[in-house]
């Protein structure tokens, strides 16, 4: 089984205070920072910029798992990558060349991970399957913070998990949305390893005692 991996998602942080949220996230044993890009035109809600993300990197050294709402993510390759993004994941129904955008992500040193939406059909994953290094499945429509957990999400993740075993591949696979200590286990037991929790996270006061949490809840 692949490494567990608890990613805190920024969007749920108070954006007057990053620097403190960023050494909140710090301060516990989060393996990752999930950091979602949205541009107002993939997804209703707008957040941060490649800017943004350079001047996070000054106060984290964990990794970035940067996932990108925006129409065209090609197009950003090169900025995230300057901006010290570490992975960067896309969208299948943002581009009409997915293939290329997954190469270039890797020629520019990143890890490339690809996501869908709860309504898009996982076939369309299959042919990427040998191309990432990460698979997202969204339990939530991506684009705003604290939506409910979509439960039948998680038969793509077993599906996902079913096709990684059968090729002999090694790409992890997240989890992002309405992810609690009450989700988070099914998620696992589908065969997710990444875990992005925002809102369950943020609205604790001990930061590092939430994350505890999710942990618990794991391995109960």
């Amino acid at each position: 089984m692949s490494t567990l991996k608890i990613a805190p998602s920024i969007l749920a942080a108070d954006y007057a205070n990053f620097a403190s949220e960023l050494a909140r996230i710090e301060e516990t044993d989060a393996e990752y920072v999930h950091i979602d890009i949205m541009d107002g035109q993939f997804v209703p809600n707008i957040s941060f910029g490649a800017d943004v993300v350079a001047s996070m990197r000054k106060h984290s050294k964990l990794v970035f798992d940067c996932h990108l709402m925006v129409v065209d993510p090609e197009r950003y390759v090169e900025a995230f990558a300057q901006a010290g993004a570490d992975i960067m994941t896309i969208h299948t129904e943002s581009t009409r060349h997915i293939h290329g955008a997954l190469q270039k992500i890797k020629a520019a040193g990143m890890k490339a991970g690809v996501v869908i939406n709860p309504g898009t059909p996982i076939t369309v994953l299959e042919p990427l399957l040998d191309l990432v290094d990460q698979v997202l499945i969204m339990t939530v429509n991506p684009g705003f913070g604290g939506q409910a957990f979509i439960p039948e999400c998680l038969e793509k993740v077993a599906t996902l998990a079913k096709w990684r075993d059968e090729k002999g591949l090694a790409f992890d696979i997240e989890v992002d949305g309405g992810v609690d200590n009450k989700t988070i286990r099914a998620c696992y037991e589908a065969g997710a390893n990444v875990f992005v929790a925002g809102s369950y996270l943020f609205k604790a006061s001990d930061l590092v005692s939430q994350v505890q949490t999710l942990r618990t809840a794991l391995h109960d």
